[in-house]
């Protein structure tokens, strides 16, 4: 089952910050990574982000079981440079025939993977030191977002982890009905696609229902809607914000120092 619940301690220094003010940092420190290639400024980056976990409240372990999908894109990310690259500058490595491993195609794909990591660890670091419900309020105060929008996405977020309950009842349902494909790769392939269609078309009946039940509660109306539990943006939340900015800002420069700066246009 998918956990969506924070998982860090919640008395932590900056586990404690505005929900908008962790995203508006992670998107932040992610999207000035995406403007270099070399693999000096998201190495710092992810040097930065590891240091400041014991701030946010999570333990590495919980990082890492979080983060387990990055590992399999970049093991693929890797497999596709080495194989499909089109440019193949450098010393030579490994010459096996169609397989010809560069030093350059090498240092290509240690960037890539390595700003993957960069960009994507801050995302997975707020999603897990943040409440959702927590992320609705804010969304709707302090970004001033749509109702409709930010507490649907609260619905979502709260109905994701019976996507895998649905996905189990369903296969053993057929299961029971003598529905397997056995050792048959080609049988599995078809009965996965057959499952994924029939999840797929109870999310979306589920979702259409509860855009009806959200619209016939008045969450598509112009009228003011009061709140519950305040979310303020204090000065606190603004330094973390420019913070992460001033961090990236600082791994770039140092990448453009060391010489290394490979921009993503030009």
């Amino acid at each position: 089952m998918i956990g969506l619940e924070p998982v860090a301690r919640p008395d932590a220094p900056l586990a404690r910050r505005n929900p908008v003010a962790k995203f508006a940092a992670a998107l932040v420190f992610s999207v000035v990574l995406i403007a270099t290639l070399d693999p000096v400024a998201p190495a710092i980056a992810i040097a930065v982000e590891l240091a400041v976990l014991p701030l946010f409240g999570v333990r590495l372990r919980v990082l890492a079981r979080r983060a387990w999908p990055l590992l399999a894109s970049a093991g693929g990310i890797l497999v596709t440079l080495v194989l499909f690259a089109a440019e193949r500058s450098g010393r030579v490595l490994l010459d096996a025939g169609p397989v010809v491993v560069t030093s350059g195609v090498l240092l290509t794909a240690l960037g890539l993977v390595l700003r993957m990591f960069a960009v994507a660890l801050p995302g997975v670091i707020v999603v897990a030191t943040t409440d959702p419900t927590d992320l609705a309020d804010a969304l709707v105060q302090n970004a001033k977002a749509p109702a409709r929008f930010a507490y649907g996405a609260l619905a979502a977020f709260r109905l994701v982890p019976l996507l895998g309950q649905e996905w189990r009842m369903i296969s053993m349902a057929r299961r029971a009905r003598g529905v397997d494909a056995g050792r048959n790769p080609l049988a599995r392939m078809c009965l996965f696609a057959s499952t994924a269609f029939t999840l797929l078309v109870g999310a979306i009946r589920r979702g259409t229902r509860l855009a009806v039940a959200m619209d016939a509660r008045g969450f598509d109306a112009t009228t003011p809607r009061t709140v519950a539990r305040r979310q303020h943006f204090g000065t606190a939340d603004a330094v973390l914000v420019a913070g992460a900015a001033a961090l990236a800002g600082a791994a770039l420069t140092a990448s453009v120092l060391l010489g290394t700066f490979r921009p993503l246009i030009g």
